[in-house]
């Protein structure tokens, strides 16, 4: 049986890598920093995984975990900070810290395969016309901490570990059941407003690229098992297109299904006003989240045509399903 670590194991996406690797037959080991979900208590009463308690910013903390672990086949690390506002110094810690920790100890416990979760916020944020993975450079010059500390990141574990050894996933915007951030974001503006506010030229016709929570876990176990994916950066996008506008009408169906919403479109710069104020005061409290959206970074998200490829996904996806079929004894 495999050996897995995930770290952020109580988080949206950890919680979902856990699963998936649980039901692909792995023994998952959880890490987890403050909160642990009842549903990892229930599966470690069933013994089919271990909690650890440790902070992935401290070295130490780790090196005690990981003198405790069997050898691991594959470390997931999936505990970041993911928000549009905060301290430089909290993004550096959590988001580039932790993985210079991790890869220091994938050589020296010889762990098999480190999987990153990064973004592909990497890219930058301006319109895009299905360019692949191969094809888009860093934005070097990315002003918000969590690009780019994701970028610095990345170059870490490429610079310190042979392409056997790491996979990076780079998800657009996360979703799913039960997603506590982005749809609970939409939800929450659209509560307390009849209107579908939208900023600049595209008119909310621009695409949102999403990311299914659990298209996202599926990356997670490919980057650790699929024997073509070592050395990659895996962009992982919905392939069903769709607009920002479309998007905000899904939640509202969902959440308010007898209220009516209205699109409206105001100039980029009304929003860049707002959306700045938002932005300074959410980031001298260091918030977790803008106490309202849109912040400065939000506002640059929905108002520009994120239209990449995620092509290569699917390849993989496709190589995957192929492969086990082909290893399965029929009778």
């Amino acid at each position: 049986m495999k050996k897995v670590l995930v770290t952020g194991a109580s988080g949206f996406i950890g919680y979902n890598t856990v699963l998936e690797f649980l039901k692909r037959g792995c023994f998952v080991y959880a890490l987890v920093h403050y909160e642990i979900r009842p549903e990892l208590l229930e599966l470690e009463i069933e013994k089919k995984i271990n909690i650890i308690k440790s902070d992935v910013t401290e070295y130490k903390s780790l090196l005690n975990v990981f003198n405790e672990l069997p050898k691991l086949d594959a470390i997931i690390h999936c505990a970041g900070r993911a928000s549009d506002v905060g301290k430089d110094k909290e993004f550096r810690k959590t988001n580039y810290e932790s993985v210079k920790h991790l890869v220091e100890l994938v050589k020296i416990f010889n762990v098999k395969r480190l999987v990153f979760v990064s973004t592909t916020d990497v890219y930058g944020i301006r319109n895009f016309n299905e360019e692949t993975e191969l094809e888009l450079p860093f934005a070097e010059n990315a002003k918000n901490p969590y690009p780019k500390y994701k970028i610095k990141a990345e170059k870490w574990i490429k610079e310190r570990l042979s392409e056997d050894r790491y996979c990076i996933i780079r998800p657009a915007a996360v979703w799913g059941e039960d997603d506590p951030i982005l749809t609970k974001r939409i939800k929450d503006f659209l509560s307390s407003s009849r209107f579908i506010i939208h900023f600049g030229r595209w008119k909310g016709h621009n695409r949102w690229p999403l990311a299914h929570v659990k298209d996202v876990a599926h990356a997670n176990y490919i980057g650790a098992f699929h024997p073509d994916s070592k050395g990659l950066a895996i962009n992982v996008i919905d392939e069903k297109k769709t607009t920002i506008d479309e998007f905000y009408r899904f939640v509202a169906n969902k959440y308010f299904p007898n209220k009516t919403f209205k699109s409206i479109t105001l100039p980029f710069w009304v929003g860049l006003f707002i959306s700045s104020i938002i932005t300074i005061i959410s980031n001298i409290f260091n918030l977790k989240r803008p106490f309202m959206d849109p912040s400065i970074y939000a506002l640059y998200s929905v108002s520009r045509n994120l239209d990449f490829s995620g092509s290569l996904f699917i390849s993989l996806k496709m190589s995957l399903n192929q492969k086990e079929l082909e290893n399965h004894n029929f009778p």
